[in-house]
């Protein structure tokens, strides 16, 4: 049962070949064999457990019916703690779910645990986190990708078919391509923010992790749709995203983007990006070049914009309400000082500074608000190009997965150029997927699709498309260097 499909899992399961339950205790055995990966931060055997006796899967059941899945850990679930890899939630245990949570538990799948990350999703490489490093089930000592690099991990690993990860610069997409998965950041507000510990909350939109983009759909078609209990969710219907897997999108004109200079790209992964091409073209697709041109603003804007909307989010945590308390404190202010000195890593506080800053009198014209209207500006080149093509491609990360330690440790924004490709997708709010496509050095690298706002459909179909002409997304890790 590992490294399957949910399709094939629930083939499984409908035929009596195996049940919920030894599914389930499958997947426990899998987890505790494979602890040196650090992808889990804490697990609900019990619980699993006991839903998976009770689920019976028949034909005519959701395909995600008895189906182990993986959370990451800033979803809100009831009495499971949520970190959000941090100290500052070390023991926090939420009184509600989070309505992914919700949604994916209607559905029938079985949450078996929550997966480790960077802290409060800062970070791409997964460094960042409390809880310590995840390791890349292709090679050990090489970073999975983040922020969602334990739910990229737990799925490589094929310890779970499919896991949930959120998406402010790239942290579904980035770790997938590192880890040789599919992942989808969809519209923004096509998924519900409700009970997501937020980061930013502009950009922040929640997806899957899975091997392939038909099991992406399947999980994007159960986490989507309208919920009243968030204001930026879209008035929408649920995704139907599985069903339009067959739909004939026919001569798809793909753009590539002057501005991305794919020539600085390893001789490696320029091979590759061109034999994709290729394959693209063999699918009936046309390629054309395109012009973002303010693209390479990117970056900046989206450091400033981030920074300042965590800052706002995270003064919450002030050691009085919940979250970490200090016991050195001995005065109000000192409680303040001291709890979020203690609680919050060097990579938040130094976002909580940088956002207090830019959004302090006097610099908040200069940063703030010239950051938003770059943002507006490349959400305006994203409508013009949308005019001209259907589909846009770009790699998806810089490299392929690097060493612990190899990036940042002089210069800490060394780490936010990893987020080159896949950080304008969310300042336009635009659905983005990667999928594997090859591999540099023995680990996998991705590919990324953006495509026009809705057009979830779109991108999932074509991505299904080149995965049943290509076999990158069967690649499974060998552990040889966990041995």
């Amino acid at each position: 049962m590992q490294f399957k499909t949910i399709k094939e899992i629930n083939a499984g399961l409908v035929s009596k070949k195996f049940s919920a339950e030894e599914l389930i205790k499958y997947t426990f055995d899998l987890i505790n064999e494979n602890k040196d990966l650090n992808c889990f931060i804490s697990l609900d055997e019990e619980n699993a457990l006991a839903k998976a006796k009770k689920i019976k899967v028949k034909k005519d059941s959701h395909l995600l019916s008895g189906i182990p899945i993986a959370q990451k850990d800033l979803f809100c679930a009831k009495g499971i703690k949520t970190t959000c890899g941090s100290k500052m939630l070390e023991n926090f245990y939420p009184p509600y779910n989070s309505k992914v949570v919700e949604a994916l538990d209607a559905a029938g799948s079985i949450c078996v645990g929550k997966t480790n990350m960077d802290e409060f999703a800062m970070g791409s490489s997964n460094e960042t986190s409390f809880f310590g490093n995840v390791h890349n089930p292709w090679k050990k000592g090489f970073v999975p990708g983040g922020s969602s690099g334990g739910a990229a991990c737990s799925v490589a690993a094929g310890l779970v078919p499919a896991a949930t990860g959120t998406d402010t610069g790239g942290s579904i997409r980035q770790p997938a391509a590192l880890c040789g998965l599919t992942g989808i950041k969809p519209t923004y507000g096509r998924i519900s923010r409700w009970g997501m510990i937020a980061f930013a909350s502009s950009l922040d939109q929640a997806g899957p992790v899975c091997r392939t983009a038909e099991d992406c759909s399947i999980l994007l078609d159960a986490m989507s749709g309208y919920d009243s209990r968030d204001t930026t969710s879209l008035n929408l219907d649920p995704t139907n995203t599985f069903a339009d897997l067959s739909k004939p999108y026919e001569n798809l004109r793909i753009g590539i983007v002057d501005e991305f200079n794919i020539d600085a790209l390893s001789k490696e992964s320029q091979t590759l990006f061109n034999e994709s091409l290729k394959v693209f073209e063999s699918l009936g697709a046309s390629i054309h070049k395109i012009s973002l041109p303010n693209i390479n603003q990117s970056v900046p804007t989206y450091y400033v914009i981030a920074p300042a909307e965590c800052s706002s989010n995270l003064s919450r945590y002030d050691g009085v309400k919940f979250g970490h308390r200090s016991l050195e404190a001995e005065d109000l202010e000192s409680l303040y000082i001291n709890s979020r000195s203690e609680g919050f890593g060097d990579e938040v506080k130094r976002r909580i500074l940088i956002g207090t800053y830019v959004l302090s009198a006097g610099y908040y014209d200069a940063y703030y608000k010239k950051a938003q209207q770059v943002r507006r500006l490349i959400k305006n080149d994203y409508e013009k190009a949308f005019k001209e093509v259907d589909l846009i491609v770009s790699p998806t990360s810089p490299s392929e997965a690097f060493e612990f330690g190899s990036k940042g440790t002089q210069d800490p924004t060394e780490l936010y150029l990893e987020d080159l490709y896949t950080i304008s997708s969310n300042l336009a709010g635009l659905p983005a997927l990667s999928m594997p496509h090859g591999f540099v050095n023995g680990l996998p690298v991705g590919i990324q699709l953006t495509g026009n706002y809705l057009e979830e459909s779109m991108i999932l179909n074509f991505a299904n498309r080149f995965q049943q002409s290509t076999d990158f997304h069967n690649a499974k890790p060998t552990f040889e260097d966990f041995q």
